[in-house]
C-alpha cells in the first residue's frame, strides 16, 4: 500500500501549535447504503441528543478547538462552520442527517462521535506523494463538495501536488469519494491536541470500515 507523506506546515504550527493528526489508510468496497450502519448512526444520534443541546456544543473539545483554530488562522468559524460542528448542530436541531454512501456515512459517524473534523479522500485521486496542511491564501481556487467555489483564505487546508483537497469546512470535489472508490485516505484533525482521542477516532474509522465496507490493509499513522 502506498502511504502518503503527511506534513504539517510551519505556518499552521505557528498559528495553532496544539494540532495533532492521524491518517487512516484502507482498501474497501463502497455501497450506496448500509442498514446496519444506519442503525448504529441512529442509536448514536439519540444518545447525542440526550447529552447535548445546540447551546452546549462548546463542551465538545474537538468542536471548540477547531473554532479557535479557525480564528487563529484568520477565519470566522460562524460563517464557515467546520464539518464536525455542522453535523452535530444539524443533529441537535432535530434534522435528519444526509445519507451519501457507506464510506462517507461512516466517516460522518466517527466525526460526530469524537467531535473531530475528518477529511475522507479517494487516495487514487490525490496528486503526488505528499499532502501538506497549511493555511488558505486570498483568491486560492477551491471547489467544495456540493458548495461550489469556497473562499478558503485563512482556513486550514490540505494540499497535494495540484492544490487544495480538504478543509475542515468542506473537502474538494476533485478528490472526493464515490461508489467506484476502493482506496481510502482519511485525515483526522485533532485541533484540541488530544493524541489519544485523535488516534481512537482513527481506529474507530478502521473498525467501521472493516465492519461495514469490507475494509482490508487498514493502517493508522500519526502525524
Amino acid at each position: 500500500m502506498e502511504l502518503k507523506k503527511i506534513v504539517v506546515s510551519d505556518e499552521l504550527r505557528e498559528a495553532w501549535p496544539l494540532f495533532t493528526g492521524c491518517a487512516v489508510y484502507a482498501n474497501f468496497e463502497n455501497t450506496e447504503h448500509s442498514d446496519e450502519l444506519w442503525q448504529e448512526i441512529d442509536a448514536f444520534v439519540a444518545e447525542l441528543r440526550s447529552r447535548y443541546t445546540v447551546d452546549s456544543i462548546k463542551q465538545i473539545s474537538g468542536i471548540e478547538a477547531t473554532r479557535k483554530a479557525y480564528k487563529a488562522c484568520g477565519k470566522d468559524p460562524s460563517r464557515y462552520r467546520p464539518s464536525n460542528e455542522q453535523l452535530v448542530r444539524r443533529t441537535l436541531q432535530g434534522k435528519d442527517l444526509y445519507q451519501i454512501d457507506t464510506a462517507v456515512d461512516l466517516i460522518n459517524l466517527a466525526s460526530m462521535k469524537y467531535g473531530y473534523s475528518i477529511g475522507g479522500f479517494d487516495r487514487d485521486k490525490i496528486a503526488g506523494d505528499t499532502v501538506t496542511l497549511g493555511i488558505g491564501k486570498a483568491g486560492e481556487p477551491y471547489e467544495g463538495i456540493g458548495r461550489g467555489v469556497l473562499n478558503i483564505e485563512g482556513m486550514p487546508v490540505y494540499r497535494d501536488a495540484v492544490g487544495g483537497i480538504g478543509t475542515p469546512t468542506s473537502d474538494h470535489e476533485r478528490t472526493k469519494m464515490s461508489m467506484s472508490t476502493t482506496h481510502l485516505l482519511a485525515l483526522v484533525n485533532g485541533y484540541d491536541g488530544n493524541k489519544e482521542q485523535t488516534r481512537a477516532c482513527a481506529e474507530f474509522i478502521v473498525y467501521l470500515m472493516q465492519k461495514y465496507a469490507k475494509g482490508t490493509d487498514c493502517q493508522v499513522v500519526e502525524f
